[in-house]
């Protein structure tokens, strides 16, 4: 006689729990915003999420987590005190996160701090009921290897950058090259495209004098995870991925772009920080603008300009007579004499131009109909929203990954116009920046201006990238399959290590 339907049920195994993901991002905001995101990724396709986080950073959170309580996600923010080391290590008080740091000497020490939080990352894991199914970590917390290791579980690593980044990393690394300073220039071996850098321009974080036991310690963390997690897709990367994922020899899972999970208004003003302006404000000045009109102004949350280049840019966007929103920080205009530079600049250029001052919602303003160009300092973040968005790209590098995320923004997508800068900037008060107003009104000129045969063709790959990137997280989407599959890698890891009954 065939089992019945209550016979069956009574004598098959209960299905295995969603698996739990522990999230560790790196406390800076170009690191922790796109791991927030895949928090929430995690947690909507049922899986629970915890972001092991500072308190300072957790304040910043509170909006994205109570997003997350009102859509019943299992997603938790995990707060633990920042490291008491710090006091000693001579980081100022109430410094929690790299956007605090004011001082070029207090960076390494904040990196050395940052280890010990591998204790209470230890703690949080051996309280719990069952080991957590996988910790997700930023490439630059090796520390977190050290715990995976000892608790026995699966350790992948997260790693910000493009794919075509990571790969010229990881192959310039493996051939010695970023030792080789004798060279003004070489050509990154084992890449699909040819790709040639300067000694300024090379690939490679914390590689800085005094900071080669951390890249050192990256590098290993790295080469010991059980894979990588990457925002991006195939449509936009698909051999640089592939060839990135034979040189590290274990799975990457390409995930993104995070940020067109963030679909309403609430989830967009939420991403990062408080806005310093309402959204509403802005989508009201914006709606007034024809389509593809406006060009978009942010150089992200570190790269902070002296007064004299701060005035280049004001005077290059009015010089270029487009309609603009220029994000600018408060500390970059705190003095009289700035103060005053800019409301007058204000009053010139009332009817066309928006200045905002602190954070501002970038989604919302990248996904706005009039927004058409983005001058963007190419951190993949921002680079990524664009191309998400169909927006193209003015590209103004400042240092780290953003020189190569340039390359691959003109030179192989190409969505990009560059502005001309060829060797990196100091973060604070740089004199040395060869950017003029006039380079400023060129670029913006030549991203914009419609009618062009170059600027129409490079505003379509821009929206054809865009309507890609929306089918890859849909449904069927590369992206959402691939996120299917890793959470399912890891219900199989969890139910396999479940103790038994």
């Amino acid at each position: 006689m065939a089992p019945t339907l209550e016979s069956v049920s009574a004598t098959s195994p209960p299905p295995p729990p969603p698996p739990h993901f522990v999230i560790v991002p790196l406390p800076a905001q170009g690191h922790t915003i796109p791991m927030v995101d895949l928090a929430r990724l995690l947690a909507e396709r049922g899986a629970r999420a915890s972001l092991l986080v500072t308190p300072v950073n957790a304040a910043r959170l509170r909006g994205a987590a109570d997003l997350a309580v009102r859509a019943e996600l299992p997603l938790e923010i995990v707060e633990v005190p920042f490291p008491p080391s710090a006091a000693d290590a001579g980081l100022p008080p109430g410094v929690e996160n790299v956007d605090q740091i004011t001082d070029y000497a207090h960076f390494r020490p904040f990196f050395d701090v940052m280890r010990d939080l591998a204790a209470p990352l230890e703690a949080y894991l051996r309280a719990l009921p069952a080991p957590p199914s996988c910790i997700i970590s930023d490439w630059s917390n090796s520390w977190t290897a050290g715990v995976a290791r000892r608790a026995g579980v699966p350790r992948l690593f997260f790693h910000g950058p493009s794919c075509f980044y990571s790969l010229c990393d990881l192959n310039a690394a493996a051939h010695g090259l970023q030792q080789q300073a004798d060279d003004d220039r070489y050509v990154v071996p084992g890449m699909p495209v040819r790709v040639e850098v300067t000694k300024d321009t090379q690939p490679g974080f914390l590689n800085s004098p005094g900071w080669e036991d951390l890249r050192d310690a990256a590098m290993e963390a790295m080469r010991t995870a059980d894979g990588a997690v990457v925002n991006t897709f195939l449509d936009l990367e698909d051999e640089f991925i592939a060839c990135y994922e034979a040189a590290l020899g274990k799975p990457v899972w390409t995930l993104g772009p995070f940020c067109l999970y963030n679909r309403d208004a609430d989830a967009m003003a939420s991403r990062g920080n408080t806005p310093d302006v309402a959204q509403s404000a802005i989508t009201t000045w914006l709606d007034a603008m024809d389509t593809d009109s406006v060009i978009y102004v942010n150089f992200g949350s570190l790269a902070r300009k002296v007064p004299k280049y701060l005035f280049e840019v004001g005077h290059g966007l009015e010089d270029s007579g487009k309609p603009f929103i220029w994000v600018v920080k408060v500390s970059e205009v705190a003095t009289p004499e700035v103060q005053e530079w800019l409301s007058a600049l204000e009053a010139r250029v009332a009817a066309r131009g928006l200045v905002v001052r602190g954070w501002a919602p970038q989604l919302a303003i990248l996904s706005h109909r009039a927004v058409g160009g983005f001058v963007t300092h190419c951190g993949w973040n921002s680079m990524l929203e664009s191309i998400a968005h169909g927006v193209p790209v003015v590209t103004w590098p400042h240092f780290s990954d953003q020189f190569l995320n340039e390359r691959l923004a003109v030179d192989v997508l190409g969505v990009g116009v560059p502005v001309g800068v060829t060797a990196p900037v100091l973060l604070f008060g740089d004199e040395a920046m060869a950017v003029t107003r006039g380079d400023v009104a060129r670029a913006v000129s030549k991203l914009m201006d419609s009618g062009e045969a170059e600027s129409d063709e490079r505003r379509r790959k821009a929206k054809e990238y865009g309507e890609k990137a929306r089918r890859a997280m849909e449904k069927g989407g590369s992206s959402y399959e691939s996120l299917t599959q890793l959470i399912h890698s890891f219900t199989l890891q969890g139910a396999k290590n479940a103790p038994e009954q």
